[in-house]
């Protein structure tokens, strides 16, 4: 499914004017099996409003997927902080424990009931956190909830969107499925 999503990314005219990605090499957070709670504020995205979300993150080194304009070019992230990025990586640390396991993506239907939406955590900035768990160095990584990262607008309740957090997650971080996209 992961391969499917890249493929998409760059192959569906549904993104012809979708985000400008670019490749990334280095420390990033892998929200992709993470979950987000409201933090009670609010976030702009392209002039847009949205409900913020946290989720924690584990952080990874390698190559990840990012999109250019929100990076403004630049995959280095401020001192203490990390950019919550798009991976290929399969197997990585995930919640409760952050032991490795091998992600299971899923798809879900977005709805109004609390925790019942999906987070867009990707190509923002993330804050290291002090200590790690488990050996596993986390950041707490902050976005939009309900926000396409294709378009930049709202995902209405009622969409199919994927996720690797597990069933029962809040607001699953992941994204809608574009509706061109079969």
């Amino acid at each position: 499914m992961i391969k499917f999503i890249l493929i998409a990314l760059v192959s569906f005219p549904v993104f012809a004017n979708g985000p400008d990605l670019m490749i990334c090499n280095g420390e990033f957070a892998l929200c992709a099996a993470s979950g987000s709670v409201p933090t009670g504020k609010t976030i702009r995205v392209e002039g847009k409003e949205f409900q913020e979300g946290v989720a924690i993150c584990p952080v990874l080194t390698g190559r990840s997927v990012a999109n250019r304009t929100f990076l403004k070019g630049d995959c280095k992230a401020p001192a203490g902080k990390v950019w919550s990025l798009f991976s290929t990586i399969t197997e990585y640390p995930q919640a409760p424990d952050w032991n490795v396991v091998t992600m299971t993506p899923r798809v879900f239907v977005t709805n109004n009931k609390s925790g019942g939406g999906m987070s867009n955590q990707w190509s923002f900035l993330c804050e290291k956190q002090a200590k790690k768990v488990n050996g596993v160095q986390l950041a707490n990584c902050y976005g939009p909830i309900n926000e396409s990262p294709w378009t930049n607008d709202h995902v209405p309740f009622g969409t199919s969107s994927f996720s690797a957090a597990p069933v029962g997650t809040p607001n699953p971080v992941g994204a809608n499925i574009p509706s061109g996209a079969k």
